[in-house]
């Protein structure tokens, strides 16, 4: 019989985790309870999303759903259910006035819908991140981040029109070999991992903190024809640097919470940047650019577009694209270098 190490009996939930930040804003008059009912719906949510994909090709939910989002990209059908149950799931907690989908063109100002209980928080989100990866069984992933209604706003599309700076929390899971949980409210990031036995998220990686410089870089190549030349020149210091530097080896998913989640733990950089054909990127500002680029600061990385602060920019639409580099500081300071 082999041997394994039973489980520690002082294991710290999510649920636990969340009531102690909800006490400590409290505390600085950041938040109330009410932001704490909020995450432990946000992680129900996720819980409901991770067992529809593992049971995805079971009750075929994969394949295309016949329909495009808003981003003129084919939806499959976990999309579109995972989208309808974080919608209704947000909207039954009672504790936000403004959803802001990838999936749907327009947001859902919660006041407006007939039997609905408004709250004081915002939430923009990526239901199902890297859905185009279903049918291969890669990771994927829900991304969210978390505002906080203007004063005297009962909830409108200004509300979530904001710079990232001013979002309170922000999180993704990830669905692959096991269901992961990277949390931040402010005071650093920390990680969960579901017991599937337990039916709870269990603290699993505390107080995350990114390397100061890492050995992999993660992007593209395949776009690299149309990369602007600061790009073009990093890469090429990074595949090819001057001896006894060593390469930095390639890794690169194309599910951007799985390559968030390894750049988040090994260090090193992921990107995805403007270029001659996507003058803007292919990320999402602010429901897939802000909530990793809070997650890397408040991991001690750096998220920038190449020219500022990728939480400083002011969004002039829900759906606007945003060019993003993010990890490692040492790494991103390098990158930047060559933009100057």
């Amino acid at each position: 019989m082999t041997e394994y190490e039973l489980p520690s009996t002082d294991l710290v939930t999510l649920t636990t985790f969340v009531l102690s930040e909800g006490f400590r804003l409290q505390e600085r008059n950041l938040a109330t309870g009410e932001l704490t009912l909020l995450l432990n719906s946000l992680q129900t949510t996720c819980k409901f999303i991770e067992n529809m994909v593992r049971k995805a090709r079971l009750i075929n939910l994969v394949g295309a759903a016949g329909n495009q989002n808003v981003q003129g990209e084919d939806q499959k059908k976990l999309d579109v259910l995972s989208n309808e149950i974080m919608v209704k799931s947000l909207v039954a907690s009672g504790q936000t006035a403004v959803l802001v989908s990838e999936e749907d063109e327009q947001p859902h100002i919660v006041a407006e819908i007939p039997g609905a209980s408004a709250g004081k928080y915002c939430v923009v989100f990526d239901p199902l991140d890297g859905s185009s990866n279903i049918d291969a069984g890669v990771n994927i992933g829900t991304i969210f981040g978390i505002y906080t209604v203007r004063e005297g706003s009962t909830g409108s599309i200004e509300d979530v029109l904001r710079p990232g700076n001013e979002m309170v929390a922000a999180g993704y899971c990830m669905y692959g070999s096991s269901a992961n949980i990277v949390l931040s409210t402010g005071n650093g990031v920390n990680g969960f991992t579901l017991d599937n036995a337990m039916g709870e998220f269990i603290l699993t990686h505390p107080n995350i903190e990114i390397p100061a410089r890492g050995k992999i870089y993660s992007i593209n190549e395949g776009n690299s024809a149309y990369y602007h030349e600061p790009v073009l020149k990093y890469l090429e210091s990074i595949k090819y640097p001057e001896a006894p530097k060593k390469p930095y080896s390639a890794r690169y998913i194309g599910s951007m919470v799985a390559d968030v989640h390894r750049t988040l733990l090994y260090g090193g950089i992921f990107a995805y940047p403007a270029d001659k054909k996507s003058k803007n990127g292919k990320l999402r500002l602010l429901y897939e650019g802000f909530p990793m680029a809070y997650l890397i600061e408040q991991a001690g990385g750096v998220a920038t577009t190449g020219t500022q602060r990728v939480l400083d920019v002011q969004p002039q639409n829900i759906h606007e694209r945003v060019p993003v580099f993010l990890g490692s500081k040492d790494d991103v300071h390098d990158l930047l270098s060559f933009f100057k």
